[in-house]
């Protein structure tokens, strides 16, 4: 679930939404993200679940990437950008989606957990799990409630599009519900104050 109206609906235009992310520091975290957690290497094939305009690429080696997101206008900017360094679908990654597709050795849910409720949570990591190779990775990153964390990363989170974001016990309980091996790091940004947990869950 996630608020569009007011302020908030104009982050539902990709350049906008961009312009965005680069004032709260996207671009230090994808980097971040891409170096500590994905490590990918040439040839791996990855999922991106909620890709958005797909701006993890700028980050990325020659890899086999699939980015699912259902926003159209998203989906249109990411086929602009990166003509020929992925494939883009506007759809919700399903189950059944993922029947005639190759597993992955990496799936990558960037701001997609707190947009969900716990079951809806829960599928995902189902979802990702059945979408991985043995040994495969899934990595995700949301916006996180952390006791004394900044006021102002709080008052911004707080209003943020999705309505679910967890304290990173809370995250932890979803993924080890289906993942064994898990770890987690809660990350303080200074820039503008912000607060994420970023997770890698391994099968």
């Amino acid at each position: 679930m996630q608020i569009t109206t007011g302020f908030r609906r104009l982050l539902s235009h990709p350049r906008l939404y961009d312009a965005f992310q680069d004032l709260m520091g996207a671009r230090s975290i994808r980097r971040d993200l891409v170096t500590r957690y994905l490590r990918p290497a040439a040839g791996h094939r990855m999922l991106d679940i909620g890709c958005g305009t797909a701006r993890i690429l700028d980050f990325l080696p020659d890899i086999d990437y699939h980015g699912f997101d259902p926003s159209p206008p998203y989906i249109a900017e990411a086929r602009r950008r990166y003509p020929a360094q992925g494939r883009f679908s506007c759809a919700m990654v399903e189950q059944a989606t993922l029947a005639d597709i190759e597993q992955f050795d990496l799936v990558l849910a960037f701001g997609v957990l707190h947009h969900l409720d716990d079951a809806q949570a829960h599928q995902l990591m189902q979802l990702a799990y059945t979408a991985l190779k043995p040994g495969g990775r899934l990595i995700t990153i949301d916006p996180c409630y952390a006791h004394g964390q900044h006021p102002v990363a709080r008052y911004l989170i707080r209003r943020d599009r999705g309505q679910n974001v967890r304290t990173s016990a809370a995250y932890q309980s979803i993924a080890n519900s289906v993942f064994r091996q898990q770890r987690g790091e809660l990350k303080h940004r200074r820039w503008i104050p912000y607060t994420h947990w970023m997770m890698e869950c391994q099968r």
